[in-house]
């Protein structure tokens, strides 16, 4: 239920003064009128001469604008005269700027937490003598001195060098430190001249002495001088026009919506006929756009209108991590073009984002249907596009679209632009333009519809200007079908089910190839029917070498069959396989005879053969190469023999354990070691600067910092097992506490990981290294 209206202004400024009420306001003002605003708040209460004066609109076309500006905040009581005649505005709206026109707050309220001494010795400073010695009148004579800007000017005259650039660079540019306020002796880090202005309240110091001095609004409008004024732009920006009569625009709106019909047909059904995937983060990302892109031979801005439009529609819909047709796809495909677009065109009319925004601020993509926050200024810049381009003269267009944005970003100054816009809203202009909302710089009567906003005179304006979908195809003999206009959902699913589509706009083609017409043979359709369905649609008998191309393509469909099967049997005497094929204890195993011969099951060679042997049958296997495989007695037996854990203190053991496993292989090859100890190269490894420790390469020294459990012994034999692809054995204390004992292949570093494949689990796994306790030989 809506709010009643106020009936009192007492009761309207009271409600102006919610935050909600001030948000929904605002973005419907004009720039003149948030100007205006902004610099009333900087003055806190002024009269319209001193408003108009700040803003420099005291004469001609400025004037004029300022009192429009002015009335139209009056009107919606963002502002009121008093008693007085001076101007007050809501607090909240006063609150939207935290530096009006880039001032700090009035002199009174940086004041306000001073005390009657503080404010005395100001007064005194400046030989200013109040009518009485209470803190208000003090107050009252300050503020009505610095509020003179001839006396501000004529006391900065007399400052010093030093205080007068420090002011002046404060009024450019003043820092704002909010908080108390306390008079006294400066911080010792106080600028050169701040000294003099602040016993004299050009600046004020914060109470904590936290944060550099503040200059008065008053005082930095002294400063600027009597010539500057706050921006104002009453005049709107100019939209250079053409010529556009109502006929033109109008044939311009038909072709660009039965385009993008077009085209919200292709998307839609490449879409329903393969999912896009997901993202993990949620929408269609960048990969699955330029696929259904390329399926529907359109753009990506159009493909994400698609998209966006159709899921607020409710013909689109999130199913895990696919995106799939709805049920209302089904009952939206089989309508005619007008009622198609009609219902992706109300869906843009509200949507609450703006569909072709694909840049970020970075210029990072970003996924379509990603379930972006609502954004209400979006659904308000449309109707505020549209309704600039219908002020423009009757039978004339804007010349340039970027000067409707331009107009827009006047009108509306408080909706966000897209980070990817060049001009002002460029991409809501290409989709007003992809529409038809939009023809040729002016409204088209789509457009107008959409702002009555009624939903059948839309419809109604949508049937009366796109034809209705096209039942025929004309058949050229270069293989190719030609359909004007939109095609029907029947005539679609025919043609896309016998032929490639090449092109879909204001006309669409298709092209035949023996491909295409064996894909509709393998669908289940007969050479006739094909022949029968195309001459149905078809505006004129259907050419010569179309009815050659799917007699000859179905002459050879199907003369090579492939068979699925888990194994083949076969045999000499066909009446053994008619056998097989017949026996009832067979049945499970799905025999098929495919010749005297041969029979296939569907079950593996070893079921099969098992199951043959149960029945009372002896088959034997065949390799491969067609000889018989002579079936032996599997033997299991490890291939090495993996060493005990080594036990904390136990390296004696491990020696003992690893020369009986010497002993236990094969003989060493004496000779051979010693020529490789004699042509082992004799120089020592760098020490490690660090700690003087003899690192033989980078791969042992990042291994010995990071394996802080390993010996340097140990250390070194990983080292070495990493560089040379060697195996190795480890023992590995898991995060459960429990110490097993695993050999490792494929060694791969990634400190502080190693990533290897372990023989334990017979699967890749990753290990840290702070966790090895031991390394032992393979």
């Amino acid at each position: 239920m809506s709010a009643p209206e106020p009936r009192t202004v007492g009761e309207l400024e009271d409600r102006l003064q919610r935050p909600a009420s001030v948000a929904l306001v605002l973005p419907r003002l004009a720039l003149p009128c948030l100007q205006l605003t902004e610099a009333l708040a900087a003055l806190t209460a002024a009269s319209p001469d001193e408003l108009a004066a700040l803003v420099g609109a005291q004469h001609g076309e400025r004037a004029r604008g300022f009192a429009v500006a002015l009335q139209a905040l009056l009107d919606c009581a963002l502002v009121w005269p008093d008693g007085d005649g001076r101007l007050h505005m809501a607090a909240f709206l006063r609150n939207a700027w935290t530096s009006p026109l880039d001032l700090d707050a009035p002199l009174g309220q940086l004041l306000a937490g001073s005390n009657s001494d503080e404010l005395g010795r100001m007064l005194a400073k400046l030989g200013v003598k109040p009518a009485a010695d209470r803190k208000e009148q003090r107050l009252a004579a300050l503020v009505e001195q610095h509020g003179d800007p001839d006396r501000v000017a004529a006391l900065v005259a007399k400052a010093p060098a030093a205080t007068r650039e420090l002011l002046e660079r404060y009024a450019r540019n003043a820092p704002k430190q909010p908080g108390s306020i306390l008079f006294g002796t400066p911080q010792a880090d106080a600028e050169p001249g701040e000294q003099w202005a602040v016993e004299r309240g050009l600046l004020i110091r914060d109470r904590y002495r936290y944060g550099p001095a503040r200059m008065p609004a008053e005082v930095a409008l002294a400063l600027r001088g009597p010539d500057w004024q706050a921006p104002f732009a009453p005049v709107p920006p100019e939209v250079r026009s053409v010529p556009a009569t109502g006929p033109d625009v109008e044939r311009e709106a038909v072709a660009a919506s039965m385009a993008f019909a077009a085209h919200a047909v292709s998307v839609l059904a490449a879409c329903a006929a393969a999912p896009p995937a997901r993202l993990k983060a949620g929408g269609v990302g960048a990969r699955e756009l330029s696929r259904i892109g390329r399926a529907a031979q359109c753009d990506e801005v159009p493909v994400r209108l698609v998209l966006e439009t159709a899921g607020a529609a409710g013909l689109l819909a999130r199913d895990g991590d696919r995106v799939t047709a709805t049920a209302a796809y089904d009952t939206w495909a089989e309508k005619e073009p007008a009622d198609q677009f009609a219902v992706l065109l109300r869906a843009w009319w509200t949507l609450p984002l703006t569909p072709g925004g694909s840049r970020d601020e970075s210029g990072k993509a970003l996924p379509a249907l990603a379930g972006a926050p609502p954004c209400e200024d979006c659904v308000q810049a449309r109707r505020g596009l549209l309704t600039a381009a219908s002020q423009l003269p009757a039978g004339e267009g804007a010349a340039e679209p970027a000067d409707l944005g331009e107009l827009l970003a006047w009108l509306h100054p408080l909706v966000d632009e897209l980070p990817q816009d060049a001009t002002p809203f460029a991409t809501l202009v290409r989709e007003t333009e992809l529409l038809g909302a939009l023809a040729l710089g002016a409204v088209s009567p789509i457009g107008a519809a959409l702002l009555a906003d009624g939903a059948e005179a839309l419809t109604d304006t949508c049937r009366r200007l796109l034809p209705a979908a096209s039942g025929t195809a004309r058949f050229g003999s270069d293989l190719t079908a030609v359909v004007a206009g939109t095609p029907s959902a029947h005539l679609c699913e025919l043609l896309d089910s016998v032929a490639d589509r090449e092109s879909a706009s204001a006309a669409s083609v298709w092209r035949f190839s023996p491909g295409s017409v064996r894909r509709a043979l393998d669908a289940g359709h007969t050479p006739d029917a094909l022949t029968t369905d195309l001459a149905a649609v078809a505006v004129e008998p259907l050419p010569q070498p179309l009815s050659y191309l799917i007699r000859d393509t179905a002459r050879s469909h199907g003369r090579v069959r492939v068979v699925a099967a888990a194994c083949v049997i076969h045999g000499q005497e066909p009446a053994l396989l008619a056998e097989l094929a017949a026996h009832r204890g067979l049945v499970h195993l799905g025999l098929r005879q495919l010749a005297p011969t041969v029979l296939i099951s569907r079950t593996p060679a070893d079921g099969t053969l098992a199951a043959l042997r149960a029945a009372g049958y002896a088959p034997v296997e065949e390799e491969p190469d067609g000889s018989v495989r002579i079936e032996r007695a599997r033997r299991h037996r490890a291939a090495g023999p993996v060493p005990p854990p080594r036990r904390p203190g136990g390296r004696a053991r491990a020696q003992r354990t690893d020369a009986r496993t010497a002993d236990a292989g094969t003989a060493v090859d004496l000779h051979a070691l010693a020529r490789r100890l004699r042509d082992a190269p004799q120089d020592l490894a760098v020490p490690d600067p660090y700690d003087g420790r003899p690192y033989a390469s980078d791969t042992e020294e990042i291994i010995a910092e990071t394996a802080r459990n390993l010996s340097f012994t140990d250390a070194r034999q990983l080292a070495h097992a990493v560089d040379e692809g060697r195996s190795i054995t480890i023992e590995y204390v898991a995060t459960s506490g429990s110490t097993t004992v695993r050999t490792l292949s494929h060694l791969e570093l990634d400190c502080p990981y190693l990533h290897a494949w372990c023989h334990l689990r017979d699967d890749e796994r990753v290990f840290t290294l702070s966790r090895i306790h031991g390394v032992m030989p393979a």
